[in-house]
């Protein structure tokens, strides 16, 4: 059985080479489904609706991809770009067509209720013109307007059947709207002032009550992060925590070092945006353990996390407070009794 399915024929010729490239990425690196969907933070559904062209991935998940699998990221991002340019254009047209359904069932539908009845009091030549109430009050204007003989006309002052006393007096003008518009208008003018200043206060309160130091986003170091969406966590405050959970995962973290032990892949993952790190092994069986250790320096303390593989094939543990990537090592054991530690990537690469 094929592993997988068949592209759309639909699909658009940029937008197919583009996902017949990602499945051969996938395949190169002998990585499953889930383990991709680990290594880039994003869900093993999204990936399958990735590889199979029901999906064009975000220009994020497919440099995380690149960089799960060493692929060089500009060259699969000048591909993406050209699938997203050709999958915009398709949506596009997609959209024109509905577009186009839409507003026919809509001309149908109004077609069947026939153009609107004129009236006989709109053609004669006393009547009254665009009478929405009906030919009663045509008949009443015609009588006002032409009296009988010998009588006098009825005052300007009486109002017709069916006709409002409200709708006199709105045409009307009154004096006083101007003045209220004016009254509200400064009125929320002096409100916005207050909840300015209101403001001012509280957060000089804060400063002066917190003595000039960091809030909770800070580094190890003690310098404000700004951390980016989805972020939860920075320094010291993830220690203990779950790095997915916790945002740090995905494209805001790069693999530190790296093993083999047999068939098994170590990794020790570091998030700098997070200061943390954390042991991470995939192709393991369940059983294998890992622990991940951050060595003390840069005012942060030495601290080890473990984890275990508990079912499929990939595990990692929780994470640890590091002050950079060279402080961070991993090791695991397997169920087989082989044990390895993490070379860091500096070293590999200069060897």
């Amino acid at each position: 059985m094929p592993r997988w399915k068949a592209l759309p024929e639909e699909l658009d010729p940029h937008v197919r080479e583009f996902a017949e490239q990602l499945r051969r990425l996938v395949e190169r690196s002998g990585l499953s489904v889930a383990a991709v969907a680990d290594r880039t933070g994003y869900s093993k559904s999204s990936w399958e609706r990735y590889l199979n062209g029901r999906l064009l991935p975000p220009r994020a998940a497919a440099e995380a991809l690149a960089e799960a699998t060493g692929t060089d990221v500009g060259h699969l991002s000048t591909m993406w770009e050209l699938a997203e340019r050709s999958w915009s254009r398709s949506e596009q047209r997609h959209d024109a067509t509905l577009d186009g359904v839409r507003v026919a069932q809509a001309r149908a539908a109004l077609g069947e209720f026939g153009p609107p009845a004129v009236s006989s009091a709109s053609r004669e030549p006393g009547g009254y013109h665009a009478d929405p109430i009906g030919p009663q009050r045509g008949r009443s204007e015609q009588i006002r307007s032409a009296p009988p003989d010998g009588g006098a006309s009825a005052p300007p002052s009486l109002v017709g059947a069916g006709q409002s006393p409200d709708v006199r007096a709105a045409a009307i003008p009154d004096e006083r709207r101007p003045r209220a518009h004016v009254a509200l208008f400064l009125t929320g003018v002096l409100g916005a002032l207050l909840v300015v200043a209101a403001a001012l206060l509280l957060f000089g309160m804060d400063e002066d009550d917190t003595g000039g130091q960091a809030g909770p986003g800070t580094s190890p170091s003690g310098s404000v992060v700004g951390l980016p969406a989805g972020v939860k966590c920075s320094g010291a405050d993830c220690a203990g925590k779950d790095p997915e959970t916790m945002g740090c995962g995905g494209r805001h973290a790069t693999t530190a070092g790296s093993a083999t032990i047999g068939t098994s892949y170590l990794e020790v993952r570091y998030s700098k945006v997070c200061g943390a790190a954390w042991a991470r092994i995939t192709q393991a069986a369940p059983g294998d353990t890992l622990r991940v250790s951050a060595a003390a320096g840069g005012g942060v303390a030495a601290r080890t996390e473990d984890g275990r593989v508990d079912r499929d094939a990939d595990g990692y543990t929780r994470m640890v407070a590091v002050a950079g990537p060279e402080r961070a090592s991993a090791c695991a054991t397997l169920t087989t009794g082989r044990k390895g530690c993490t070379v860091p990537r500096a070293a590999s690469a200069a060897g």
